[in-house]
């Protein structure tokens, strides 16, 4: 299964406002099932990254974007639900922490969003 990112403003609003949430050290993963109309294909799985200019500059957020996105990489492979958007929202931490914590945290929140209140999906391998 492959995944698309997210570009449209309004889909990383969609999820920020009716999302599931988990939160780290490092980042905050949303997480929200996709309308049937919506015309992204439903065997897609779509992420996003946010990484606000609180930051730093460009060079620091594009180190945070970097990094946040091959530490996802695995776990939204192995987690990642068909038909569901993802959105990272970095924090300050994700610079300087551990790419093995990092990446570590991205499994936890994977696997705890999908089962968050209740909810139990399938993943889709």
């Amino acid at each position: 299964m492959a995944y698309v990112t997210i570009k449209d403003r309004k889909d990383f609003l969609k999820a920020t406002a009716a999302g599931k949430k988990f939160i780290t050290n490092s980042f905050i993963l949303q997480m929200i099932k996709r309308q049937d109309n919506h015309p992204a294909p439903v065997s897609e799985t779509r992420i996003g990254f946010t990484v606000t200019k609180k930051m730093g500059g460009a060079v620091t957020r594009n180190r945070i974007k970097r990094r946040l996105r091959e530490a996802s990489k695995e776990s939204l492979l192995k987690n990642g639900l068909a038909g569901h958007d993802y959105v990272v929202i970095s924090r300050i931490k994700a610079l300087d922490c551990d790419f093995c914590d990092l990446k570590r945290d991205m499994e936890f929140a994977f696997t705890r969003i999908i089962h968050h209140k209740g909810n139990n999906p399938k993943p889709n391998n």
